[in-house]
């Protein structure tokens, strides 16, 4: 029975842009040598890391969504070990739910810009005090009153 999975690597980011299709191509056709099928990927880019990971501070991002057997993960994760190119990864199986499906379906969406303001009415970001409505206390007062 195929499960639902979604699978995501690090490349270091020393590699080209060859070299990262080329890795992203090998990690493809495994999972549809193995009787796989490819549902969805999506390439991040170039980020940032949280913490540095083999004395590098950032990775290229890559997510593949996939169907395969439970069996195959433990084929995939030994490929992702051996790969030099690979500094981390993480496969998580998704649930009957399809949250996966949901997420590309609003990143597909077109964004709504927000509608602009009439210019007949005022736009109230901050409160407006009238300078008799607000009392200062003077500090250096009180200091050398509670000193005496």
């Amino acid at each position: 029975m195929l499960k639902q999975y979604e699978t995501v690597f690090i490349a270091t980011p020393v590699l080209s842009e060859q070299q990262m299709k080329e890795a992203v191509a090998k990690y493809i056709s495994l999972i549809k040598n193995n009787g796989g099928n490819v549902v969805y990927e999506e390439d991040w880019g170039l980020r940032q890391l949280a913490y540095p990971i083999q004395h590098k501070t950032s990775g290229f991002y890559y997510l593949i969504q996939f169907e395969a057997e439970p069996e195959f993960l433990k084929i995939l994760e030994t490929q992702y070990h051996r790969d030099e190119r690979i500094i981390k990864f993480l496969t998580v199986s998704l649930d009957k739910h399809a949250y996966a499906e949901h997420r590309r379906e609003n990143l597909a969406k077109p964004k709504v810009a927000p509608a602009p303001k009439p210019e007949n009415e005022f736009a109230v970001d901050e409160p407006i005090a009238d300078e008799e409505d607000v009392e200062v206390e003077d500090a250096s007062e009180e200091n050398t009153e509670e000193n005496n």
